[in-house]
């Protein structure tokens, strides 16, 4: 983990750049067999974007609440996600194939995901005596000066 950075800092995004959120819910604990497998794919697939910068993940950070696991990944660009989702060479193609062949529409385990295009200029963050992390980790962390002192200001500046 970072080291915390006293003070005020915010995200700086130069270029458009896409948020993915997918997430998992256990819907039937006992059923392991069921959820386990996909429960342990994402940190796979996250492990070989970090170790294959090209393919154009920029940051992600996963975190877990009740029966959800939710990842919050930021893309370069929404035709470099989608290339990574449908390759089959890359992890995520094989894994979804074998959810879809093991879990199916069974109920016992479910799967989502939210895709935003995010336009330069039209973001907004602030991280108080935090880690780098989310945006400013994808992107840059930078102090918080008179120009983006406020979230209206820093949306307007950015």
């Amino acid at each position: 983990m970072s080291a915390v950075q006293p003070g005020r800092y915010t995200a700086q995004m130069d270029e458009d750049f896409v948020v993915f959120i997918i997430g998992m819910r256990i819907n039937k604990l006992r059923k392991v067999h069921k959820w386990f497998g996909p429960f342990a794919a994402m940190p796979r697939m996250l492990r070989e974007l970090r170790t294959h910068p090209d393919k154009g993940l920029l940051g992600a950070r996963m975190s877990i609440g009740g029966r959800t696991i939710t990842v919050v990944q930021y893309w370069r660009s929404f035709d470099d996600l989608e290339a990574f989702a449908k390759n089959p060479n890359d992890p995520h193609l094989p894994n979804w194939r074998a959810f879809n062949k093991k879990v199916g529409v069974s109920g016992d385990v479910g799967v989502y995901h939210e895709t935003y295009r995010v336009g330069a200029g039209q973001h907004e963050s602030i991280y108080s005596n935090m880690p780098v992390m989310g945006l400013a980790e994808a992107g840059s962390s930078v102090a918080v000066g008179k120009r983006t002192e406020t979230a209206r200001k820093r949306i307007s500046t950015n």
